[in-house]
């Protein structure tokens, strides 16, 4: 049966865009910036088009902003959580353009749940204000469990507490997640990977040819100019302190 989605016209998914976005009234500064069409278009679509129920799950994510303060999580916040490089924003984008988060369970460093949430929320914060200029508003996942064993697993509880923070906060971002566990699904999960990523510029844990490591102190330099730059861009005010230099991204061979 056909999607909602696909059954409304073009012009109808517009004008219940404009309908939700009248809804939100007496909105502050940061909330007006989070608001774009295209945030709205996500919310609508994760609730099938209802205004009312779209609005209701909006002004939920609102608030939850206002209380948790995502976007203020800064690099130093979440580096100690990012040292075994467990989670990091690919230097690659599929080939739809689509910006790249890399997760290794296997890699789990610590048990504090509110740090590997806060950690989380940190890089999706940072995909979505650095979406690329092409048209493009979803992410990938790319997920290796290699390592990965039920003892480095979060526990029920953080698990449904994630689940909820994604599905509740930050609907219709993720637009593909990708399990790699070889060898059971390796024939499959190599066919699939060369359909969506040039493959030259994947790590060589994935099957693909580029043989550099994310080096987690290089890539902090990288992830705090950028945490400057985010911080243009919600126009927070922080005490001044030494600017880290303009590095790129390295990485060990």
């Amino acid at each position: 049966m056909a999607s909602e989605e696909c059954c409304l016209a073009a012009a109808d998914q517009d004008a219940k865009v404009s309908e939700l976005a009248n809804r939100l009234t007496g909105l502050s500064d940061r909330e007006s910036k989070y608001c774009t069409d295209s945030c709205l278009r996500k919310f609508l679509r994760a609730r099938n088009w209802s205004v009312r129920k779209a609005e209701k799950m909006l002004k939920e994510a609102l608030s939850w902003r206002a209380s948790y303060k995502p976007e203020e999580i800064r690099w130093g916040d979440v580096a100690r959580e990012s040292e075994t490089g467990k989670l990091y924003k690919a230097n690659y984008l599929d080939k739809l353009g689509r910006p790249v988060l890399v997760m290794r369970p296997g890699a789990q460093n610590t048990s504090a749940p509110a740090g590997q949430i806060k950690q989380l929320v940190y890089f999706m914060e940072n995909v979505i204000v650095n979406l690329p200029p092409n048209g493009q508003d979803q992410m990938v996942w790319l997920i290796d469990f290699n390592g990965w064993s039920i003892f480095k697993s979060p526990s029920v509880k953080t698990a449904k507490d994630i689940a909820y923070i994604l599905q509740t906060f930050y609907p219709e971002w993720l637009g593909l997640a990708i399990l790699y566990n070889p060898p059971y699904i390796f024939e499959t999960f190599w066919v699939l990977l060369h359909d969506i990523f040039d493959m030259s510029k994947v790590e060589t844990a994935f099957g693909g040819g580029s043989s550099s490591n994310v080096n987690c102190h290089d890539y902090g330099k990288v992830m705090q100019q950028d945490d400057l730059r985010i911080d243009s861009y919600w126009g927070i005010q922080r005490p001044e302190i030494e600017s880290p230099d303009n590095s790129s991204l390295s990485t060990e061979d």
